[in-house]
């Protein structure tokens, strides 16, 4: 059975050079010259390489759905990793390997990283102070649309105070093929209700925000047992800077931003 678990960058990075199941993945390789060698380019195949401004990491999501031959596909950063445990050791002497991914999908049909819990607001009072309003009313109208249970879905993600972040995930084929084959068809009537023209800086990434909150959408809307796995962040974490960004989103009505993804 074989394992591919991408490491999305979009830039040089040390990576894991002693595993073989993991995969560098050179995301937006279409808008640029130069792929480092050892990157898998984005942009082989039937690819989305050149939407990577709007689409984040899922481009290399993409790239696996269409032309990955792996039984078992996982997504991680260049800076974040799946682990058993987190350890003060930032490296990859942590990583998940072969037979502890295969534990991990013995017990469910998804692999998630922690929920990542926000206490003092909901998934949409969040969304809604950190990005453009007009992001979450394309994703409503489209879902208005859409079988009752994806709307119940839907809104029990946007009334939660909690999510899985991050577009990160291991999963079976057919499991993973059953996500792609719904999410990019979702994003696309999404990306028709919007006007990237109006969307600025870091907005133009919009449809990689939405698509964070419909992988969860996705597993409830599907009655997918989730199992989450910590996630191991290699630089630091910033805290007290995104915890004041946080709060002044929320109490000032700014939407500042802490760059966190993949560009």
């Amino acid at each position: 059975m074989k394992i591919e678990m991408l490491i999305a960058s979009h830039k040089q990075y040390e990576m894991p050079t002693d595993n073989k199941i993991y995969l560098p993945i050179f995301v937006g390789s279409a808008l640029h010259k130069d792929i480092p060698k050892n990157f898998q380019s984005d942009a082989t195949g039937d690819n989305i390489s050149l939407e990577n401004p709007h689409f984040n990491e899922l481009t290399a999501t993409y790239w696996a759905w269409k032309n990955s031959d792996a039984s078992i596909v996982g997504l991680n950063h260049y800076r974040r990793y799946f682990v058993l445990k987190k350890s003060f050791r930032k490296d990859f002497s942590n990583l998940l390997n072969e037979q502890q991914i295969l534990n991990l999908l013995a017990k469910g049909d998804v692999v998630l990283p922690s929920k990542r819990k926000y206490y003092i607001e909901t998934i949409e009072s969040h969304y809604i102070h950190s990005h453009d309003a007009e992001e979450l009313k394309a994703l409503k109208k489209v879902f208005s649309s859409f079988s009752e249970s994806y709307q119940r879905a839907l809104q029990t993600v946007l009334d939660s105070t909690s999510a899985h972040m991050f577009n990160m995930f291991i999963m079976k084929r057919d499991t993973f093929n059953q996500y792609c084959s719904w999410l990019f068809p979702t994003l696309r009537t999404i990306e028709k209700n919007l006007d990237f023209d109006k969307l600025m800086g870091n907005e133009k990434r919009a449809l990689g925000f939405i698509a964070e909150i419909l992988m969860d959408v996705w597993v409830i809307a599907n009655d997918k047992q989730v199992v989450e796995c910590p996630v191991q962040f290699m630089e630091s974490n910033h805290w007290p800077k995104k915890i004041l960004i946080f709060l002044m989103n929320k109490f000032t009505g700014q939407k500042r931003q802490f760059n966190t993804h993949i560009k």
